[in-house]
């Protein structure tokens, strides 16, 4: 499968650090986080990715260039306007190439085998989502999933729900008949959990959400230390 890595969004709360930096541009050790998530992304098999950007794209563009140097083969969905989740994911569809194809956020840091990873059909699954156990910032989690596989929506179950990562396979019969206009994967992939048609797995390993530089801080101070132990 190829992989759409979605890095169009502001990194508000990023700042005063991507004020001239786009957030997945933003270091761990010595490598970018998106280089980070590329490096997971051949380690599991991914050919090709497609990356989308909006804020100071150009410079996300020149760091990665056409992935040669990482002996994968990248490609851009430069965004005029932001296309939110969703519009993002409609408008590199031919990009993309496969029916089914994984989607990961550019900001989050986790060891997730993406090899793993199966495509869906697009009749009885129209995506695929790894949830994570509920981070201190989003502490009520976002869907909870079934002895089935199945991932819902139950808000009656708030002890039971966990959060989404992030990490995704997804069908493009889930954007059918979908124009190229801003619009979030939310509200398609509720409608699909409504449908039954969105199964998950749970990743019990390393994960975090990079969304502040307390946070950024903290997985550098991690990843440092185990560079030192050696592991």
């Amino acid at each position: 499968m190829r992989a759409m890595i979605l890095a169009a969004g502001m990194g508000k709360r990023m700042q005063p650090l991507t004020a001239d930096l786009p957030k997945p541009l933003l270091t761990v050790g010595d490598k970018t986080l998106i280089e980070h998530q590329i490096e997971r992304l051949i380690a599991g098999g991914v050919t090709g990715v497609v990356i989308n950007h909006f804020y100071l794209g150009s410079m996300i563009e020149e760091a990665l260039g056409d992935g040669s140097q990482f002996g994968i083969d990248i490609s851009y969905s430069r965004e005029a306007i932001r296309l939110e989740t969703a519009g993002g994911i409609i408008k590199s569809l031919p990009q993309l190439k496969d029916d089914s194809f994984i989607v990961v956020n550019a900001d989050i840091w986790t060891d997730f085998d993406f090899s793993t990873l199966q495509a869906v059909d697009g009749v009885d699954r129209l995506a695929h989502l790894v949830l994570v156990e509920n981070a201190d910032h989003n502490p009520h989690g976002d869907f909870s999933i079934d002895d089935d596989g199945r991932v819902h929506e139950d808000h009656s179950a708030r002890d039971k729900r966990l959060t989404f990562s992030g990490i995704s396979v997804m069908h493009k019969n889930l954007f059918a008949g979908l124009p190229i206009q801003p619009c979030s994967t939310v509200p398609l992939l509720q409608q699909a959990m409504a449908q039954n048609r969105v199964s998950g797995e749970i990743h019990a390993g390393e994960w975090k959400d990079i969304g502040t530089p307390e946070r950024l801080q903290e997985i550098n101070e991690i990843y440092t230390g185990s560079l030192n132990n050696g592991s």
